[in-house]
């Protein structure tokens, strides 16, 4: 592996019509990772665990349309959701050749990569699970409110969570549970809000909280997958989450009854707070599972 091969590389690819963002590193040789990011950040929530993997694995991390770099077409004019997400994840995958990877899923990355998985699950080699839920267990109280909104689709409703997006919710979102705090650098949140505060973008985010409603639904099927298939699986917990609780991370051994489970003392962004650890976890597991 050259020194030249596991710099990040900043690239744009056009699927479907649509411009996508993705950070790549390491060799295509190697085995695969994806990481799929959540709300309300992008592919930069992986800056500093793409280095920590690239000497060993290629890794591939795209943003999704609304985000990051991706483009981010008006919300009447593009639909946005989280089966449209799986549809141009799944193609740039395909553009870019890669038949078999691994998944990393967070937050909004879990409903994608688990629709990429249900699809198509010859080609994934093993799941890293990072608050990314899958079990009604996850959904606690944050989410009443945006339960009130997918009993209607209506206004008053749509705007009683608009809060969501703004710096205070985007702070609250990286410091929550988080016992040091000087762990957390300040310009993820800056970032993430920039992009927020776009023209439009609130209503595209409100579009997805609507649409999120689309894959509780989906639990049973992907509990099914994790029983059929058994992908070699690892979860990482920030255990102080309340967006998506602690009580989502051990449902997994129900189907998964070698799934490795850690809890760590972090919150939301585990990668925030406990990067290096994660990371460490993530090379022992893949080493073991992965050829190559």
């Amino acid at each position: 592996m050259t020194q030249d091969s596991t710099r990040i590389r900043y690239r744009t690819a056009t699927v479907q019509g649509i411009e996508i963002f993705y950070r790549e590193a390491g060799s295509p040789e190697a085995p695969t990772l994806l990481l799929l990011h959540g709300f309300p950040t992008s592919s930069h929530m992986f800056r500093n665990l793409i280095p920590r993997l690239a000497d060993r694995y290629h890794v591939v991390a795209p943003d999704y349309p609304g985000f990051g770099h991706s483009a981010a077409p008006a919300h009447d004019a593009f639909p946005y959701g989280f089966a449209r997400y799986a549809e141009l994840v799944g193609g740039l995958t395909e553009q870019l050749g890669l038949a078999r990877y691994a998944l990393y899923v967070m937050d909004y990355g879990a409903p994608v990569g688990f629709r990429l998985a249900t699809a198509h699950p010859e080609r994934v080699t093993a799941l890293i699970v990072q608050n990314g839920n899958a079990y009604d267990e996850g959904i606690a109280g944050f989410w009443d409110p945006i339960k009130a909104y997918w009993s209607t689709g209506a206004a008053p409703e749509r705007e009683a969570i608009r809060w969501l997006m703004s710096p205070k919710a985007t702070q609250w979102q990286y410091t929550n549970g988080v016992p040091d705090l000087s762990l957390v650098d300040p310009d993820a949140a800056l970032v993430d809000q920039a992009l927020l505060d776009r023209p439009g973008n609130q209503e595209i985010q409100l579009d997805l909280f609507y649409d999120y409603r689309t894959n509780l639904p989906l639990y049973p099927e992907w509990q099914a997958y994790f029983r059929r298939y058994q992908p070699p699986t690892l979860v990482v917990w920030g255990q102080n989450d309340a967006i998506f609780v602690a009580a989502g991370a051990e449902p997994y051994r129900r189907d998964l009854p070698k799934a490795e489970i850690h809890m760590l003392d972090t919150g939301h962004f585990a990668l925030e707070t406990h990067g290096a650890e994660i990371a460490g976890l993530m090379r022992d597991f893949l080493a073991r599972h992965l050829p190559g």
